[in-house]
């Protein structure tokens, strides 16, 4: 479930404005939580030297408008954090990156740092509060955060990710947000049955309190239904769990879920990519301290896997398991195909973005550097103006590394970053369709593997790396 937060970044006492942005940045792009710097991206600025370049904006600014604030915000951060195990690393700064592309709408310089330290995949974006022409600063408009929080939710939605239903604001701190290893209240576990059952389509409220049932749960009916779990002393009204746990939500919900299903139960339409799930180890997590209600439960979702995987094998005409191995194989391949390809333009984007920096940085800084060479590079002169000159020197280091003495035409560069833009729109429905039949065929093969009892040491890791791309 992706989070996030957004935080003004201000100049601490006792520092200087250059220095609190270094300490920021340099937090973020710490390579021991990005992968040695390969989990971060950046929009119009260097990732080496992007406290200098938003510093060098400030002064801009300065000389354009003749504004400077006491307490002024010198740049601002999203925290994005997303439900552990559900996205990858590489996937995260993506998502990190788009979301602040549309929040920003290209206006500002940012950089996006997805760090995997934790248990929980998350992603520190910061951006300048300075424009990029230099003439404005970034309006922390009234409920900007919930502005973000909602464009985020909304983005995470296109990718397939999940997102926090009903956040509360201040109600519950950050972490444990993310899910701590504190154990469920009896509620929260009866919700969750309720949810699992849910997806199990029964016909009616009676059929769903059979499930609950089988699940461990005793049923006492009267005025109101209530349920206790095992080894719990009181029951628990179904009215106390909250919306949509009521009697007469559950009937409602139940009710339509059958309308909407008439029509496909009677077609027998193909069961749609993510209709089933992978099978649970049972064995295994009674090990790890289930109860029998839990075990009761997981058997009767095992049974309902099975038959969906079977269904979904004959209807895609995968009789045996070396056809299905090798469907699995093409698929898996030609993901990945696609995904490097997406992977490459988005690198080349990151290296035309950077370029674009260093040069519009080397343009303007090119009279401050000469104004230094005449003063016989004198060290007061680069005390003075350190940040045009490392911005310079950064520029022209980046030219050298291209091998070419020529600068290159930002127009030109413009014009080869809309290309890949374009291609990679392109590219990304046909790799979502790719990835989903990809994750299908993986747990499939891996339900068969273990109704087939295929594969005891290593069950199910493959398969579970796998989905997770």
């Amino acid at each position: 479930m992706a989070t996030t937060r957004i935080i003004s970044m201000h100049r601490n006492k006792g520092k200087t404005i250059a220095q609190c942005l270094k300490d920021r940045t340099d937090y973020v792009k710490n390579p021991d939580k990005t992968n040695q710097g390969e989990l971060i991206s950046s929009y119009e600025c260097d990732i080496r030297s992007v406290d200098a370049e938003f510093m060098l904006s400030k002064r801009e600014y300065f000389a354009i408008t003749g504004r400077r604030q006491k307490n002024d915000v010198i740049a601002y951060q999203v925290r994005q954090s997303f439900k552990p195990g559900e996205i990858t690393a590489e996937d995260a700064n993506r998502v990190g990156y788009e979301l602040a592309m549309r929040f920003l709408k290209g206006q500002h310089a940012f950089i996006v740092a997805t760090h995997n330290d934790k248990k929980h995949i998350h992603n520190h974006i910061i951006w300048n509060s300075t424009s990029l022409d230099c003439s404005r600063k970034f309006r922390d408009f009234l409920g900007s955060g919930k502005a973000v929080a909602r464009l985020s939710d909304l983005i995470c939605l296109e990718h397939q990710l999940s997102v926090v239903p009903e956040p509360k604001g201040h109600g519950q701190s950050y972490n444990k947000w993310l899910g701590n290893e504190k154990s469920p209240s009896y509620r929260e576990l009866l919700r969750r049955i309720i949810d699992d059952s849910m997806t199990q389509n029964p016909d009616n409220l009676d059929a769903l309190l059979a499930l609950l049932q089988a699940a461990g749960w005793e049923i006492k009916r009267g005025k109101h239904i209530s349920l206790r779990g095992p080894g719990q002393s009181r029951y628990i009204r179904l009215k106390s769990l909250g919306d949509g746990y009521d009697e007469d939500s559950l009937r409602k919900a139940l009710s339509t879920r059958t309308k909407n299903n008439t029509f496909s139960k009677k077609q027998g339409h193909n069961i749609p990519h993510g209709q089933f799930n992978m099978l649970i180890d049972i064995q295994a997590k009674l090990q790890s301290g289930k109860g029998g209600g839990y075990e009761r439960w997981a058997k009767v979702f095992n049974l309902k896997q099975m038959a969906q995987t079977l269904n979904y094998l004959s209807e895609n005409n995968l009789s045996s398991f070396d056809s299905l191995a090798g469907k699995t194989s093409i698929a898996t391949k030609r993901h990945h195909e696609v995904l490097d390809e997406i992977k490459a333009i988005e690198k080349r984007m990151t290296e035309i973005s950077q370029l674009r920096t260093h040069v519009r940085n080397y343009l303007k800084t090119r009279d401050t550097y000469v104004a230094y060479r005449k003063a016989g590079y004198s060290k007061s002169f680069a005390f003075e103006h350190q940040d045009e000159i490392q911005l310079h020197k950064a520029a022209k280091k980046a030219f050298d590394n291209l091998g070419t003495k020529q600068i290159p035409s930002i127009r030109t560069l413009q014009e080869e970053y809309a290309e890949l833009v374009e291609k990679k729109k392109e590219l990304y429905p046909e790799y979502r369709k790719l990835r989903d039949e990809m994750r299908t065929l993986l747990t499939a093969k891996a339900n068969v593997e273990r109704i087939m009892n295929l594969n005891k040491d290593e069950p199910i890791t493959e398969q579970k790396k796998e989905q997770s791309k």
